[in-house]
Formats: C-alpha cells, structure tokens, sequence
C-alpha cells in the first residue's frame, strides 16, 4: 500500500535554492516594527475623531449593521453578537471582544455607556461579568449619535480582514465621544489615559471653539472645568493644575472619595461614604479599611459596612467622641479612597490622503478643533449625499414631468412595442429620456398616471427643487454648514445632558491636615528578638523566662518602649533598620514575625543589635556583662536632651568606626540606612551604644586566635555617614574578630567561649589599654576563641522621671 503523503506538502519547499538569507538584525527591526504599527493603530489607541479604539468600534457597527439592535428592539444574547464581531470584522480572541463589550455597558466605568447591558455585567466590586451566554446586549439611544449617519457616505469604508466585507474606518460621531467617555490603553513605546469628562460641558466648550478658534485653553475651561468620573468624588487639583493638564497632555489628577457625618448620639457617629474614586474596587477599599481597623492604625474607628446598593454608601462607625474628620484624612492617606489619575491625552490623529492615523499627544484645544473638524466635514458630507439623493429623484421626476402632457402617445408606444426594451427605447428616441427615466417610468403602475397621482408627483418635484436648492446653498457657504454643526452639538447636549458629578476645587479650609501621629494609640509595649530573626511586640514582660520562642531558638535582644517612639535594628550587613514601635504587628499568640516580614533583608543578612530611643527606657548595659557583676544604667541620662548619643562598631576584619545614633531615630524604608561599608566576606560582629563618657570607655576586642586589643572609644573615629572605618585590631592571615564590648568600669568583663568549651574573662582590671591598630594582647598559647557568652537580658524599666 502506497504512503499517504501530507496535504499540501512539495518537495520544492524544502529546496535550498529557494531559501533567501537576510540580515537577522534588518529583519527582526522590521517585523518588530509592523508589530509596533499594528498595535498603534488597531489595537490600543483611540481616535480622536469618534473615541474609539477598533474593537469598540466594531462591537458597536456589529449591533447596528448586523443585528439592528437599537435601543426600541429587545435585546440578544451576547454571545451572537461576539460571534459576529470576531466571525466578520475583529479576528481575535472571545474574551477581549466580551470584556470590550461589557466595559461600554458598565456605568462605573463609563460617564455615559454606550451598551445597555440586560443581566450581571459585573460590579464595582470588582466582579467579573457573567459568562456571555447568560447576559443580553443592545445598543443605548447615545451610541446612535455614533453611528446614525453611517448610510449617507459621511466616514471612509476599508474591506474587513478577510476582503468579504466592509467596515467604517471610523464612526460619523456627533459628540465628542473620546473627552465624554476618556480611554485607557498600553501601546508599543507609548500609552493613553484619557479621562472621561461632562458631556453638557464638552459640548459647550466645543461650540465656544466655534464661534472663536482663536480661544485659548483658559476660555475653553471656563465651559470645561475639568475631568468628571463616573464614580463621582472630589478632585484635589488648583485650577492652574488642571490648566497645565490640558495645555501639556499630560499631568496627575488627585482624586478622592466624598463623605458625610451623621451625629448618632452619645458622642458617636457614623462616617457615611459615598462616592469613591474612579477605576478602584469598592470590595478593596472596604477590605483595606477593614485591615486598619484590627490592627488599631485607626482608633478613631470600631467598624466598617459596605451598605451600597445602587449608589455607594460605605458606612463607618466610629469611637464615642473621636473626630471623623481626622479618620478620613488617615484613610485617605493610607487607602484607595484617594489615588491620582495619571493624565495622558495621546490619541489617533488622521493623516490627510491617508487611512492610517498617527498618534499624538494633543491638548485640550487640539483634541477640540480635531474633532469639530471632523464633524464639519460629516455633515458636509452627509449633506452632499443628501443633494445628491435629491438630484437623482429630480431626474426622475423630470423624466415624468416630460410625459405628463403626451400619456396618450405613451402608452401608444408602449403598447405598440414588442417589450420593455423596445418600450424603453421608442421612449427616449421620442421624449429625449435617459435610462433611469425611462426605467422609473415603465415601472411605474397605471394608477399612478391619474391626475391625483399627476399634481402629487408635481408638487414633490417642486419641494426637491427647494430642498435641492437650500442645500446648494448651504454647502456653498461655511458659515451655514458651521451652524448646523452647532445646532446638532446643541441638541446632542439638551438631549443626553446631565449634571457634574465630580466636585473640583476643595477649599484649602476645608482640607484636613494629615498627622500620622494623631493616629496612634500611646501605649508601652516590649520588642522581643530572637537569635533566629524573630521579632515579637507584646504588652509588659514581667518574667523573661516565658518570653514564647521556637525550640532551638532564644531571645537574643529585649528592648520597651511607647508606641509612638521607634527602635532601630542593626544588621550584620553593615544596614540599619528603623521603625516606629507602633507599627510592629502586635503578637498577641505565637513567636511574632520574620525580620524579613517587616524590611527587606538580603540573602545571609540577620539582626545583630537593637535600640529603643525611648528616652524611658533602663537597662543593663549591653553585651556580655558577668551576670553577677552587672548594673542597671539609664540610656540616655548623660545626654542632652533631644540627643541620642553614639554607637561604636567593629567588623570581622578589625575595623571600627563610631556614629550618632539620632540618625536612625526616624523610621526607615524597608530597605534601611547604611551605617557601615563593608568588603566582599566582611561582616559587622557588633553595634554597641555608648552610655557612659566617652572618655571613660573602652573598646574591647577579642580575635578567633586569642587576641584582645584595648582602646579607647575616643581612637575610634566618628563618621557622619557609612564608611570603612579605622584599623582597631590588627589580625593576621586566617583570623577574624569574635568578640566586640565597651567597658567603663573595672567591674566589667568580656566573657569569651573557648573551642574546647571553656571560657575565658577579659577585663580592663587584667588588660592594659593601648592604642587602636595594634595586634593586642595574647589571651591564648594554643586553640581558638569560637565566641561570647551572651549578657543576662533583664525586663525593661520604664521609668518616667526622664525628661526625653
């Protein structure tokens, strides 16, 4: 049995001879350069001249051309219309084609929708549509303003994709679609967002330009005030803001939702929202309120509803005697209710003799004048088809008119002819006819030829005459044809005009100043950190011992302190991790949270020391006091008040340095501060405050190979900013710093872990003080130093008479 061979296989495909080489870098510019072309113009911007990008326009051409569904017919499902729309005229994907399609029915999205939608087309929850099987579809009476002049030649037809039919290469728009319905759309090196605004208000400022094309965008603004969202809300933006919006193309409108008070009694209230701002989910405002609400960031607040039913209505239930107006400046600032709408007026632009349009950044003038240019040559347009209908309807009459007074001779004729050709043509050899006359006259019953029929045929030709006659007229003259363009813009406005709703403009008195710190509950807490990176918040400790950490684990820092004061981190990355004490997630069950939870920590990077710059705070003196010999000192006593002191430092090369710790008292990124640049394997061993004298502390440290070196703090320089450091410990080839403390008592030791177990004191009663950067004393003839014994941690002390 022969071997089928696949369909439409030759051999001559696969000869080399046929393969052209090209030059991948031309090619591959090329090709990506269609791409780039073809995404510009057919897919992701719209044209200025009636708004729409290609998809939405060929939804909308499929429902009047294809289905008629206009807003006096029922409704069909939408699933006949998607297939109609990707089956004739958009080839691409269902789901794009639906999602186009419901987003014009969606009054949350759109100012004024283009769709009337029957059925679940989502939510401003932000609820997907049904399946298009379920949901029904016609058009609305404003999207006939779109497309009602498409059959008098007003717009250009190209041949859709596959040459079997024809589609409007853009809609004979009456209103300026692109301004009342805005657009939004990522291109290839390019995007749009253009906001929607008043369609009452565009249309004045369009008429405006009109009677004055010399106006300027300060005289157009006096009609167009600015951007109105669907959702509603307040905008934020000065009107010299606004202005250099529209002069540029390109700006930030700051929006927020709008609210009211509603006393309830007894000192409480309700906070009612009701209107959030446009494109952001009402479920993720109420969620993110929600989240503040547990974790206290607003006291001011107890609860939080979503009560909306056709219109917004977010209820919010607040403390007895807090003020409402202070919760929504924090919500405002830390949630959706207020965003910015990043303004970019870049649109299609029509290239004259051509189909393809280019696109553009316009102003508010410019995107004006282009489309009333564009609806000028319309009507004018329409008018001609309109003169032209009437001229071929005068023709015929005329070719009546000729008849009228010889019936008798033509139906002699007629019946004396041996067909309807041979009629048609003894009649135009007789009465000097045309074709067409002759083809209207044969056609025509005899009843038609009565004397009734007669004087009505002669009387129509009359008024086509005057009709003729006035839209000769009119297409002659500019000024006319400019008036009609006004008077349609007019109706269009009485017809669909409806009032703002987004305010512009809130007074400076009315706007409410943002204090971060009227939103915190001042409270004591106790900051836990475990040697593994943990940290945990929780209320007064009073036995350490219970302190909750996993097995293997142990706390390694103990540090109090108000809510509203921070505490800093230091890292053995050389970084500094600042943070207010209130925003540590408060751990009321389990171990609290991973430092990698709270900043942004690198690959190997832990937690090495911690500081609370509460000015309160007592505690023993940091790193490996013998336990017997250890003294509570206050932080901060010998300090100026206002200050926080110094820290020194020392990596594991031997290198210290010594900077003020005020730096790190306000809170950080997630990235942190640098405090200290370090080579590639180097590391910091410790950071420790500096609470007693300067001159009267030592810097004590201790190398793997059983060297210690004593010096004092002062030799050590202060940096203003992170840098390498001096030279403290000179270490040999192989050895590292193991063990870093200061000393300002002779009653201090350094208890150090030897590798056989053992430990080892250093203190300043054994240990002479030297100078930094020398190799320092032997503390071993044979073995190494693994590390050091951690000091006893103690509950911190909050005590009260310390004046911060």
């Amino acid at each position: 049995m022969a071997k089928r061979t696949r369909s439409g296989t030759d051999a001559s495909n696969n000869n080399p001879s046929q393969i052209t080489p090209v030059q991948l870098d031309e090619t591959t510019r090329q090709r990506y350069l269609n791409y780039a072309l073809s995404v510009i113009t057919s897919r992701a911007l719209p044209d200025i001249r009636d708004g729409l990008k290609p998809v939405q326009r060929r939804i909308l051409f499929s429902m009047f051309h294809n289905h008629r569904l206009v807003p006096d017919r029922p409704p069909i499902k939408s699933a006949k219309v998607v297939g109609s729309v990707i089956g004739e005229w958009h080839p691409h994907g269902d789901a794009a084609v639906y999602d186009a399609m419901a987003r014009m029915a969606q009054p949350w999205s759109l100012r004024s929708t283009l769709v009337d939608g029957h059925g679940n087309f989502g939510s401003q929850d932000g609820d997907r549509p049904a399946a298009y099987r379920y949901t029904e579809a016609r058009l609305t009476p404003l999207a006939l303003e779109l497309l009602n002049e498409l059959n008098k030649n007003t717009v250009d037809f190209q041949p859709n994709y596959d040459g079997k039919g024809e589609e409007p290469l853009v809609l004979p728009a009456r209103f300026p679609n692109l301004l009342v319905n805005g657009s939004t759309g990522i291109a290839v090196g390019m995007a749009t967002n253009i906001p929607p605004h008043n369609l009452g208000e565009v249309i004045e400022a369009a008429i405006a330009l009109i009677a004055n094309r010399d106006a300027s965008i300060s005289d157009l603004l006096k009609y167009l005030k600015g951007p109105d969202f669907p959702t509603g809300g307040e905008i934020l933006n000065s009107k010299s803001e606004i202005r250099g919006i529209y002069e540029t193309g390109q700006g930030s409108i700051r929006l927020r939702g709008e609210y009211q008070v509603k006393a309830l009694g007894q000192g409480k209230s309700a906070i009612l929202i009701t209107s959030i701002p446009f494109a952001v989910d009402k479920s993720t405002i109420v969620e993110r309120i929600g989240e503040l609400i547990i974790t206290k960031k607003v006291p001011q607040l107890v609860d939080v509803r979503d009560e909306s039913t056709t219109e917004v209505q977010i209820a919010l239930e607040t403390q007895k005697d807090a003020d409402p107006h202070l919760a929504m400046a924090y919500l405002f600032k830390n949630t959706p209710l207020q965003n910015n709408f990043s303004v970019n007026l870049t649109c299609l632009v029509p290239v004259p003799e051509s189909t393809v349009a280019r696109p553009d950044c316009l102003n508010l003038k410019q995107m004006l004048e282009q489309f009333i240019d564009f609806r000028f040559v319309t009507v004018k347009r329409r008018f001609t088809y309109d003169l032209q209908v009437l001229e071929r309807r005068i023709h015929i009459l005329n070719g009546f008119k000729l008849i009228f007074d010889a019936l008798d001779q033509v139906l002699k004729i007629i019946r004396q002819s041996e067909g309807k050709a041979d009629s048609a043509e003894k009649l135009q050899q007789r009465f000097g006819l045309e074709p067409i006359q002759t083809e209207a006259i044969l056609e025509t019953p005899i009843y038609k030829l009565s004397r009734t029929e007669i004087k009505k045929m002669l009387d129509e030709l009359a008024d086509k005459l005057r009709q003729a006659k006035d839209l000769k007229t009119l297409l002659a003259s500019n000024p006319k044809l400019w008036g009609v363009v006004k008077q349609e813009l007019e109706e269009v406005a009485t017809t669909y005009g409806d009032k703002r709703r987004t305010k512009i403009g809130r007074k400076q008195t009315e706007e409410i100043e943002f204090d971060p710190d009227a939103f915190r509950v001042k409270e004591d807490a106790v900051i836990t950190v475990s040697a593994d990176g943990w940290i945990r918040r929780v209320g007064l400790i009073k036995d350490l011992s219970k302190a909750r950490v996993r097995e293997g684990d142990r706390v390694m820092t103990i540090l109090g302190g108000s809510t509203l004061d921070s505490v800093v981190f230091f890292s053995n990355y050389g970084s500094a991790y600042s943070i207010r004490i209130g925003d540590i997630p408060p751990a009321r069950s389990g171990f609290g949270d991973p430092a990698q939870k709270l900043f942004k920590f690198k690959d190997g990077e832990r937690i090495i020391e911690g500081l609370s710059f509460d000015p309160r705070m007592r505690t023993i003196e940091p790193f490996s006091l013998t336990p017997s010999k250890g003294r509570a000192l206050p932080l901060f006593d010998s300090m100026p008040p206002g200050t926080y002191g110094e820290a020194v430092a020392i990596t594991s090369s031997g290198m210290g340095i010594r900077f003020e710790l005020g730096t790190f008292q306000e809170p950080s990124t997630r990235l942190g501060r640098k405090f200290c640049k370090l080579k590639e394997g180097e590391e910091v061993v410790g950071v420790s405050h500096v609470t007693a004298p300067l001159k009267k502390t030592v810097v004590a440290v201790v190398s793997a190979r059983g060297r210690a070196l004593l010096c004092q703090a002062e030799e050590v320089g202060q940096l203003a900013g992170p840098g390498r450091g001096v030279i403290v410990l000179k270490l040999d080839q192989n050895d590292t710093v193991v063990g870093f403390a200061l000393l300002s008592s002779k009653e201090q030791e350094l208890v150090l872990v030897k590798e056989d177990g053992g430990t080892l004191p250093v203190s300043l009663r054994k240990y002479q003080v030297v100078g930094r950067g020398g190799k320092g004393h032997p503390l071993l003839k044979r073995g190494r130093l693994t590390g050091m014994v951690p000091g006893e941690l103690t509950v911190p002390i909050f005590q009260t008479d310390i004046t911060p």
